[in-house]
């Protein structure tokens, strides 16, 4: 009889408008509703990218308690409606986006200039007002990709030229994330769960795609930590051939060597078997043991212990004493 939690449905559709998006997965084991449902909210809601302005140089004004002749708004109010500009960026670098308008005029995202790799998905954002024929607007802008939310503070430890004023960065396209978890049956269960998950993107990606990100995130995350970490190996020098001396008169083993399979290394049946009964399944487990501790295993006579000793002199260890 086996006792392996049962695996959930894929998720399915169950609206889809616009921006906006509700999927649900049946058939989870009772509990792995809020288990999964919290982590996939967290992830939909911190670690998808997107793309914000973070820095802006404005032609003739200095800092952001500026105003602009000609122009209704100052400086502060257009900084809040560049920050409202839905960017998509289809490379990996930044980008300068271009505004450059005179004379009588209401200023909106659609009279930007956008390179190539990218896109404005708002252009009907209004960004500023020019009430005189001589008013002059000039704003060149840097977009650029990043995950979740990063402060104006972190974004100035890099080099800034003088004239250019930095933006809190939301870099995430998530809106809205929110997930309900609820009973069903079964079999002769009804303490199973399905989550519901609703989520509303800006536009920059689908909320079919924002879900599909995060449990690929998720996934990536979880394969990183299966398995425990080898300790590694520092033994006194005996073969100069075989490994290379460090500062400290020790050698280091080679990492991958040590996590080489007992049972891999041609070792008597008899002698794999008593290793394996010892919990001890690797070449780096093996060299960590002292002589005393391998004679102390059971099923480990005189000839196995001779032949384990053979085995680590030909990788240039000495047994413990």
């Amino acid at each position: 009889m086996t006792y392996d939690v049962i695996l959930p449905s894929k998720p399915k559709i169950v609206r889809e408008e616009g921006m906006s998006g509700v999927y649900e997965i049946d058939g989870l084991y009772p509990g792995y509703g809020h288990t999964l449902g919290n982590s996939l909210r967290r992830i939909i809601l911190s670690s998808l990218p997107g793309a914000a302005i973070t820095k802006v140089k404005i032609s003739g004004v200095e800092h952001e308690f500026s105003a602009i002749n000609g122009v209704k708004e100052d400086v502060i109010t257009i900084l809040l409606s560049l920050k409202k500009l839905r960017i998509r960026i289809t490379g990996n670098e930044p980008v300068v986006l271009t505004l450059n308008v005179k004379g009588v005029k209401e200023i909106s995202a659609k009279d930007i200039e956008v390179p190539g790799q990218a896109e404005v998905l708002n252009p009907e954002l209004h960004i500023a007002s020019l009430t005189d024929k001589s008013s002059h607007l000039e704003i060149e802008m840097t977009a650029e990709k990043g995950l979740g939310y990063v402060s104006k503070e972190v974004i100035q430890k890099d080099r800034v030229e003088i004239g250019a004023i930095t933006l809190d960065a939301a870099f995430t396209p998530i809106r809205k994330a929110n997930y309900e978890v609820e009973n069903m049956r079964v079999g002769d269960r009804t303490d199973f769960n399905r989550i519901r998950l609703s989520i509303e993107t800006d536009g920059t990606i689908t909320p079919r795609e924002a879900l599909e990100q995060s449990i690929t995130t998720m996934i990536h995350q979880l394969k990183a930590i299966v398995g425990f970490k080898e300790e590694e190996v520092v033994i006194e020098e005996k073969s100069e051939s075989k490994d290379k001396e460090n500062k400290s008169g020790k050698i280091e083993m080679d990492s991958e060597l040590m996590k080489t399979r007992v049972d891999s290394l041609g070792l008597s049946g008899r002698t794999t078997k008593a290793l394996a009964a010892a919990n001890v399944r690797t070449l780096g487990g093996l060299a960590r043991k002292k002589e005393s501790d391998i004679m102390d295993i059971d099923g480990l006579g005189a000839k196995g212990i001779q032949e384990i000793k053979k085995l680590l002199a030909e990788h240039g260890v000495t047994m413990k004493q």
